[in-house]
């Protein structure tokens, strides 16, 4: 083992699915709705009710409702849920779970046929989280907690122990950061180490890149790419946090605020810039390990050269002014996109090189749709995903993937 990570256990006692009928997601008049619980929720929520009393302490669950469709958290709202028997008092009749949610933004959401993940934090912190059925976060979420891709309208459980505890890998924690979930570090004082030496200020992407690189020694990129790849992008994304942590630390102890008056607009401004920051390191990040495997695998190759109409593709093999000699063969010819993240971006690559009729996309975007890789197979585009990460895909789309150490094959192939 090259890195130490954390567990999901250490943020999560258990989760619950099913998919939404439609008296789960009725829009009525009242300020509160009701899912029908089952036995599996009970193990996950206990056999205690949970709901406000008409006098005496709120023992209701506080509650983080989130709205997820495509990368990051598209809306979040805090409130709380009850939970409780409604037959507690007539001991004649079985129970009859209902947990009780709040009208807000997220679940003015939510239709019928969406997927509820109900979540329980280890501080007893519910995320009340809903995502459309068939995409990619779905089948990220169903992956992270280890449940069945058969979601039906009863809940399904699943408690977070010995032995369901997942390591938080480079897919878990890219998907807990869909859910604004930043593990701890295991590793703080190593990393801190590796990174004193730039004081409160990011370098440069490659140099960040080339430090993760060499904090592991032990990696073999020729024997093992695909290992290699996830593992370099694991320690650059534990070293850019580590750092960014210092310098966001940094920044709040100052303040946002004058003599006169609080800077919201400075606060604001600086919020984003962290967002930003975080997307386009990752890409370059991405970019600068492969650049990495591609020359230690000597394998020739042109970064970001232009093609036609002002195209510039990540790779181009074996290189631009092969691509400009019409009698150089288009079939020896191969292009690679790499994105960090999909979304709707992939379909950029498209038009990057006319003359490659094929093309090539690199991501660590672990369970992309069906519907997505259908349209891109439809397309004539290959997504590449590290060999480590085809687990979180469907079984139907395995077999399509390629891994990286396939791509460099091709290449050689082609190179030879």
């Amino acid at each position: 083992m090259t890195i130490r990570r954390g567990h999901l256990s250490h943020h999560f006692d258990g989760v619950a699915v099913k998919k939404l009928a439609p008296v789960d997601a009725s829009r009525d008049s009242s300020n509160q709705h009701e899912v029908t619980g089952s036995e599996p929720l009970v193990r996950i929520l206990g056999p205690e009710d949970r709901k406000f009393p008409r006098g005496g302490e709120d023992n209701r669950f506080p509650a983080t409702y989130i709205w997820l469709e495509g990368e990051q958290v598209a809306l979040a709202e805090e409130g709380w849920l009850s939970w409780y028997d409604s037959r507690r008092n007539d001991p004649k009749r079985s129970a009859e779970w209902r947990l009780y949610y709040q009208s807000n933004p997220v679940t003015d959401m939510m239709s019928p046929g969406d997927i509820l993940f109900l979540a329980r934090t280890t501080d007893g912190h519910l995320l009340f989280i809903i995502t459309p059925d068939g995409g990619t976060i779905r089948n990220q979420l169903l992956w992270l907690f280890g449940l069945d891709d058969q979601i039906g309208l009863a809940f399904e459980s699943q408690e977070i122990g010995r032995d369901t505890d997942a390591e938080l890998d480079f897919a878990a924690r890219y998907i807990l950061d869909e859910l604004g979930i930043e593990p701890e570090e295991p590793e703080a004082d190593r990393l801190d180490s590796l990174i004193e030496k730039f004081g409160l200020k990011f370098p440069p992407t490659r140099v960040l890149s080339g430090l993760a690189r060499m904090s592991l020694p032990e990696v073999n990129p020729k024997d093992d790419p695909d290992e290699a790849l996830v593992l370099w992008m694991e320690r650059e994304e534990q070293l850019f946090r580590r750092l960014e942590r210092h310098i966001v630390a940094e920044r709040i102890r100052e303040g946002f605020a004058t003599e006169d008056a609080v800077d919201v607009d400075g606060f604001l401004g600086f919020s984003l810039s962290v967002q930003n920051r975080r997307k386009s390191r990752a890409g370059a990040a991405l970019e600068n390990h492969m650049a990495a495997i591609l020359d230690v695998h000597g394998l020739r190759h042109a970064r970001g050269v232009e093609t036609e109409n002002r195209n510039k593709p990540d790779f181009l093999f074996p290189g631009q002014d092969e691509y400009r000699d019409p009698d150089f063969p288009s079939p020896r010819l191969t292009m690679l996109g790499a994105k960090s993240t999909l979304k709707d971006r992939w379909r950029q690559v498209l038009s990057e090189a006319i003359r490659i009729e094929q093309k090539h996309l690199l991501t660590l975007q672990p369970g992309v749709s069906e519907n997505q890789t259908d349209e891109m197979r439809s397309k004539l585009l290959q997504l590449v995903v590290p060999r480590g990460l085809h687990e979180t895909f469907r079984p139907a789309q395995r077999d399509w993937l390629m891994d990286v150490s396939a791509f460099l094959a091709l290449v050689v192939s082609r190179q030879t």
